[in-house]
């Protein structure tokens, strides 16, 4: 018994002592060659300081690692060298596939997160795996959500590892011009974190408690250099592309064809801003948007996908409330409404931007882009102005501005004088404590726009508690009738909204179960323009039980309350719409299953049922994946919606099917197939993308569209088949 009581106290004095400690490691100045083998066998390697002492995120967060991890750096006048051994107890590593910028979660991976300009805000993020396929990333709002984790960035850098008994080796070779930071800085943060599948273990160099996400920026290290940094300015990179596009609108028995050319440039101001220049810009390889089963009265709105719009994309993005009053959304750039009121492409003729920073506490952002005019469609072009200021106070917090203008640039007779301007101005206070224990956001912003009422503003407020036993947060936002973003995404207008929560988080000494979390979502919401009027409200109870093979249980119920103001159909089938001004209470309840994403076969089942307005509903999601690594992946994502509602109202039956196969022949040849049927649009979508990289960031795609009708007759609706070459040059 003594002896166990000493073991305790031993244990805890080495947590208290290591969360007083902050952890550094020497980047040793070289001035000699380095060949990226992944052999370390140069001199320099033997006299490079290594960090290791790694600390287990997951099962548990108050142990050293099991398997160590040690990380080495290097630099010279133009490059950061890695070298990074990674301990296993065996050779069966996961690798589902040798495609670039790959998940964590369900892989063995080392990834390193640089802070530049220590400002625990923003880092640049490079992995690579046991077979040597890198990714980096870009991790913005410190790491403390999952949309601040932006993997579409790219920039040139080399690795390679090999596999040795009991570890294996990575060895990266980053030009320090894919950074940006200070000419003269001698310190950056620095964390790493490492998937280990085999010994189920997830370890990071500083010590991260479980209730936060591993990568979030509060919890880093110091990586000092021998001798200042110097001038990183990048070279200029050009990135021309061409394609050409062949098609045919079977609904109309329209074939069309059609060649583009464009491309985009990238300028380095001083080390830390970036200048980027779009012609003419084309995002054909890009690819197409998972479709989802829309039950609600509201819009959804679905992720940024093209390159252009990325880096430094929370600079711009990050605004308002996300959910409900995001002044900007950088997707409705691109597109817009028909006469008929049907979203179609709208071309880009150019743009420009200008990001990052101009000194340690201060980031700019400047957007432009000009968009074409479309008569036929009665489309005006629309010149897309956003201004975005940033100074941070304290230590990981900052204060916004933000302007935004959209001016129609044409005078066509179709434009209405309402839609000739929309503007928007903003502030917002995010704050973050040094450790993120507290966080929260505080906005108000009005907009401008011909021929409205004066409740053109929206404001918000969130504030959260973490610990490792309690979250914590109070929250709340209002819409007015008469704001107006046209940039940017507003589910709904005169609302005054209320979603505070609470979390207890749990963790057994013993047993199966890794975590319990026991969550209470109270959402309640408001009209203003009615007296206060309460329009909805949904409670939300959820237990969730993480287990300890990585597998994921969840339990939960809402209780909702829904009064419509205008008529609504909740079956979807066109149907008698349930009438306007009337009430509806019904309970929900919802099932499911995660299970262990290290095995060659993985799954996620979800069941819903219960209440739907009048009526009752059930829900069945499925998603399937197989792993044959690491060259093929075959997934299927399915849901379907069984709706009942009492006569006169309609039922219905919904599908929503999406295989997925995904063939890396090599790291530079990749083939993806998406194929997705939507019952609720009859619709049948094939997506098949062949992309060979046959130099760095440079790619020759092949991408083939076809779409069916499936309601009354199954008949082509529209095909396309395009090639496109892209090729980044340095000048």
């Amino acid at each position: 018994m003594r002896s166990n009581l000493i073991t305790t106290y031993i244990a805890l004095l080495t947590v208290f002592y290591s969360l007083g400690q902050t952890k550094s490691v020497t980047v040793k100045y070289i001035s000699e060659e380095i060949t990226v083998d992944a052999l370390l066998d140069e001199p320099a390697w033997q006299t490079a300081e290594p960090a290791t002492n790694f600390w287990q995120y997951f099962p548990t967060d108050s142990v050293q690692a099991r398997n160590q991890t040690e990380i080495k750096f290097m630099f010279d006048d133009r490059k950061l060298y890695v070298g990074i051994k990674v301990e296993a107890i065996g050779d069966d590593y996961i690798v589902p596939s040798l495609r670039r910028d790959f998940r964590a979660g369900g892989s063995d991976n080392v990834t390193l997160m640089f802070d530049t300009f220590n400002d625990g805000v923003n880092a640049f993020l490079f992995g690579s795996n046991p077979a040597g396929v890198l990714r980096e990333a870009l991790v913005s709002g410190g790491g403390t959500e999952l949309r601040g984790f932006t993997t579409s960035w790219d920039t040139k850098w080399v690795g390679e590892t090999k596999q040795y008994d009991g570890y294996y080796i990575c060895e990266w070779a980053i030009p320090l011009s894919a950074f940006k930071y200070n000419e003269g800085e001698t310190k950056w943060r620095f964390n790493s974190y490492m998937f280990d599948t085999q010994d189920n273990e997830r370890t990071t160099w500083i010590r991260i408690p479980q209730n936060q996400f591993i990568f979030n920026l509060a919890y880093m290290g110091d990586m000092v250099f021998e001798k200042p940094l110097g001038n990183s300015k990048s070279p200029i990179s050009v990135i021309p592309y061409v394609n050409g596009l062949l098609g045919k609108d079977y609904d109309i028995n329209d074939p069309f064809s059609e060649f583009k050319f464009g491309g985009d440039a990238r300028f380095t101001l001083w080390n830390s801003l970036n200048l980027d220049v779009t012609i003419n810009p084309d995002f054909s390889q890009v690819e197409v948007d998972q479709q989802v089963t829309n039950l609600s009265r509201f819009e959804v709105n679905l992720p940024e996908r093209r390159q252009f719009f990325i880096e430094n994309n929370d600079l711009f993005a990050d605004f308002g409330n996300s959910r409900d009053a995001n002044p900007f959304f950088s997707r409705r750039i691109g597109i817009a409404s028909d006469a008929d009121g049907n979203t179609i492409q709208n071309d880009i003729i150019a743009g420009a931007r200008l990001s990052g920073k101009v000194n340690n506490d201060f980031r700019i952002g400047f957007l432009n882009m000009q968009t074409t005019a479309d008569e036929a469609n009665e489309i005006s072009g629309n010149n897309n102005m956003v201004v975005a200021l940033q100074h941070r106070v304290f230590s990981r917090s900052n204060i916004s501005a933000l302007f935004i203008n959209r001016q129609a640039t044409g005078d066509e007779p179709f434009l209405e004088p309402e839609e000739e301007y929309n503007r928007v101005v903003g502030l917002d206070y995010n704050l973050a404590n040094a450790d993120n224990s507290w966080n929260g956001k505080f906005f108000v912003h009005k907009s401008f726009k011909r021929n409205t009422g004066d409740d053109d503003f929206s404001a918000g407020a969130r504030l959260q508690y973490n610990s490792r036993r309690w979250r914590v947060r109070a929250s709340g936002v209002f819409v007015g009738e008469d704001f107006n973003s046209d940039l940017g995404f507003v589910r709904r207008k005169d609302i005054f909204k209320i979603d505070p929560q609470g979390e207890h988080l749990w963790f057994p000494k013993s047993g199966f179960i890794n975590r319990h979390v026991f969550s209470f979502l109270p959402i309640v919401i408001w009209r203003p323009q009615l007296d206060f009027e309460l329009s909805d409200y949904v409670l939300i109870s959820r237990w969730e039980a993480e287990l300890k093979n990585t597998s994921n249980i969840q339990v939960s119920m809402r209780n909702r309350y829904v009064r419509l103001y205008d008529e609504f159909d909740p079956s979807l089938s066109d149907g008698v719409p349930l009438p306007a001004n009337s009430d509806y209470y019904y309970n929900l309840f919802e099932l499911e299953y995660r299970s262990d994403n290290r095995k060659a076969f993985f799954f996620n089942v979800q069941s819903t049922f219960g209440g739907w307005f009048n009526g009752s509903i059930y829900t069945q999601r499925l998603d399937l994946n197989l792993r044959l690594q690491p060259y093929l992946t075959l997934s299927a994502e399915g849901r379907y919606d069984k709706i009942n509602l009492p006569e006169p109202y309609s039922d219905n039956e919904l599908w929503l099917i999406g295989p997925r196969i995904d063939v890396t022949f090599n790291k530079s040849l990749f083939w993806a197939t998406f194929i997705q049927y939507n019952s609720n649009q009859g619709n049948l979508g094939i997506n098949s993308r062949l992309q060979w990289r046959f130099a760095p960031l440079s790619d020759l795609f092949l991408v083939y569209n076809d779409n069916y009708f499936t309601d009354d007759v199954f008949a082509p609706r529209f095909r396309t088949i395009n090639l496109k070459l892209t090729y980044w040059l340095y000048l």
